[in-house]
C-alpha cells in the first residue's frame, strides 16, 4: 500500500491506496480513519480496483483544523472532488460509513456525474440530523417550538438536540460547544475510543444515554465500560493504530474531525435545503449490520428510502455487524461489495 498527502484546496488530506483500476473511494466515520478500511484493501485491489482510503478532514494524518466551517458539506463536497480529479477519475465508486456515508449520499446526490455507484452503511438522508428524506416542506405550525425529534424540515438540528437533551444526556448536543468534549475525550483517547468502539458495535449498548441526565454529563459517563480487548473483530495492536492515528500534541485536536463534524448540523441543514427535494439516482448498494444501533435514529428508512432512491439496487443485511460492519463482519461485507461493484 503506498501513502500519500493530498492538497485539496488550502488544506491536506492523506490516503492510502493499493491496486490499480476504477477507483473506489471509501470514507471513514467518528470514530474511524483510513484504517478502517485496512480489511477492505487487498481484496479491492485483488478484484481489479484502485482502493483508496482517506482520513477524513481532522482525522490521522490529514489536516486538523479548529474552525468548523471548514469541515461543512460544502467544503467536504470540494474536498472529495478534488481527490477524484487528484488521481484522474472523472467516475469513482464511493463507499462511505458513518459520517463518511453523509459524505458519499452528498456527492451522489450534488455531483452525479462523478459517482459511478454509491455504496453506503447508514441511511443518512445527505446531512447529519437533517431532514432524513423528508424533503424541504416544514409540516408544523408556525411558532411551534422545536421537537425532541433527530430529523425535521422545521427547526435546525442545535434546536433539536437542544429539546432532546432536556429529557437525558444527548452526545449531539454535549458536542455542539467547543472545550468541554475536546478536553474530556482527548484527555481520556484510549478510553473513549474503546467504549465507543464497543458500543456502536454488535454487542454493545449505545443507547445507555437515555438513563444519564444531560446536567453535569460527559460523554464517557453515557457510555458503559467495555471490556477488556482483544473482540473477535478488533484486536489489541488494531486497537493501538486507531489511538496512534489519533493522538496529537494539542489536546483540543485529537478528536477534533469528528466534533467538528456535529458542530456543522446546523450549516449543513441550510445548505442542504436547497438539495432537500433531490432523489438518488445513482446505482446504490445499501449493506447494513444487522445489529447497528445507531438505526434507532432511523425508525422507517426502509420506506422514505424506497421513495426518496430510485437508484436502489439491493439492500444486504449483514447478521453479527453492528456499525462498523466492514471490520465487524469484512468477509461478508466485501462479498456484497466486491460484486456490487463487478455489476456496475
Amino acid at each position: 500500500m503506498a501513502e500519500e498527502r493530498i492538497d485539496v484546496g488550502g488544506v491536506a488530506i492523506n490516503a492510502v491506496t493499493a491496486g490499480e483500476g476504477p477507483l473506489v473511494l471509501m470514507i471513514h466515520g467518528f470514530p474511524g480513519l483510513a484504517w478502517s478500511w485496512r480489511h477492505q484493501m487487498a481484496p479491492l485491489a485483488d478484484a481489479g480496483f484502485k482502493a483508496v482510503a482517506i482520513d477524513s478532514l481532522g482525522y490521522g494524518g490529514s489536516d486538523r483544523p479548529a474552525d468548523p466551517a471548514l469541515y461543512d458539506s460544502d467544503h467536504m463536497q470540494r474536498y472529495l472532488l478534488a481527490i477524484l480529479d487528484h488521481y484522474g477519475a472523472g467516475t469513482a465508486f464511493i463507499v462511505g460509513q458513518d459520517f463518511g456515508a453523509q459524505y458519499a449520499w452528498n456527492l451522489a446526490v450534488r455531483a452525479p456525474d462523478r459517482v459511478r455507484a454509491l455504496v453506503a452503511t447508514i441511511p443518512y438522508d445527505y446531512d447529519l440530523a437533517g431532514r432524513a428524506m423528508l424533503g424541504s416542506a416544514e409540516t408544523l405550525p408556525p411558532g411551534t417550538p422545536p421537537q425532541p425529534v433527530m430529523a425535521s424540515a422545521d427547526h435546525p438540528p442545535s434546536r433539536r438536540f437542544a429539546a432532546m437533551a432536556a429529557q437525558h444526556f444527548l452526545h449531539f448536543h454535549y458536542f455542539q460547544e467547543v472545550g468541554p468534549a475536546e478536553r474530556e475525550l482527548g484527555g481520556n483517547l484510549a478510553e473513549f475510543l474503546k467504549r465507543d468502539f464497543f458500543a456502536l458495535s454488535a454487542n454493545g449498548n449505545l443507547w445507555n444515554w437515555l438513563d444519564v441526565p444531560s446536567e453535569g454529563s460527559g460523554y464517557l459517563d453515557a457510555l458503559p465500560p467495555a471490556p477488556d480487548l482483544p473482540w473477535p473483530w478488533l484486536s489489541e495492536a488494531e486497537f493501538a493504530r486507531f489511538v496512534e492515528g489519533y493522538d496529537h500534541p494539542d489536546i483540543m485536536k485529537r478528536v477534533i474531525g469528528g466534533l467538528n463534524s456535529y458542530r456543522t448540523a446546523d450549516a449543513n441543514w441550510e445548505i442542504g435545503r436547497a438539495w432537500a427535494d433531490h432523489d438518488v439516482t445513482v446505482p446504490t448498494l445499501f449493506v447494513h449490520g444487522a445489529r447497528d444501533p445507531s438505526f434507532g435514529f432511523f425508525p422507517e428508512w426502509r420506506e422514505r428510502m424506497a421513495r426518496r432512491v430510485p437508484g436502489l439496487v439491493d439492500v444486504v443485511e449483514i447478521e453479527g455487524a453492528g456499525h462498523f460492519i466492514q471490520q465487524e463482519q469484512p468477509a461478508a461485507f466485501n462479498r456484497a461489495l466486491i460484486d456490487f461493484l463487478k455489476s456496475r
